[in-house]
């Protein structure tokens, strides 16, 4: 049975936990700047949160809080993959390169580049196992049984309105974000950005 309280409850609750920014949202403003693939990057973000907030409705959310040595492999493999990416962003800051155009002719290829970027960027960091599945998930499994498919689909629509909005954002606001020295900014936020979440992660206790 629906309930609309639930649901706003959980759009609330899953709208806290998504919008703050990190490496998720970072990559997402940088894909809709670059006009590259943005529909696949923003679907990708939420099948991965819907699929994970599902887990977590599921009671997965244990399995993972007590399971150290998955935190650990996800946390040592993040902090790897952000260090590369943020030093990458870094990189290009300083050389000053021009924002990227979805030109003619890209290759097949990048696409699969695109989705590998977005899936490592989603599911190497640790946080958002601990938001979606355990958190999210610990709250919805005590709510009453008939409540829970609302409060699931609450959060899982905040995902969808959030990344939306992020990337078609962004990719309508590129003929601004694109400048050369807008550009620069966004690759130098991105790029401390990055290796600042890789510092918590190594870190953390």
């Amino acid at each position: 049975m629906f309930s609309q309280p639930i649901f706003l409850q959980g759009l609330g609750m899953g709208a806290s936990l998504i919008m703050p920014i990190g490496a998720q949202n970072a990559h997402v403003i940088r894909t809709g700047v670059a006009g590259r693939h943005v529909v696949l990057t923003v679907l990708t973000c939420v099948l991965i949160d819907v699929t994970l907030i599902a887990l977590g409705m599921s009671g997965f959310g244990a399995l993972i809080e007590h399971s150290p040595a998955l935190l650990l492999a996800a946390r040592w493999g993040g902090a790897a993959f952000l260090l590369w990416y943020g030093l990458r962003c870094l990189k290009s800051c300083r050389q000053g390169a021009a924002a990227p155009h979805a030109g003619e002719g890209q290759a097949a290829a990048t696409a699969s580049r695109a989705l590998g970027i977005v899936l490592a960027m989603s599911l190497l960091n640790p946080h958002v196992y601990l938001d979606t599945v355990v958190l999210l998930g610990a709250v919805g499994s005590s709510l009453a049984a008939h409540h829970r498919v609302s409060f699931a689909a609450g959060a899982m629509t905040a995902s969808l309105l959030w990344f939306s909005a992020l990337g078609l954002g962004a990719r309508r606001c590129a003929f601004v974000l694109a400048r050369p020295a807008v550009w620069r900014s966004i690759e130098g936020f991105t790029g401390t950005t990055m290796l600042v979440l890789a510092a918590l992660l190594l870190l953390e206790n």
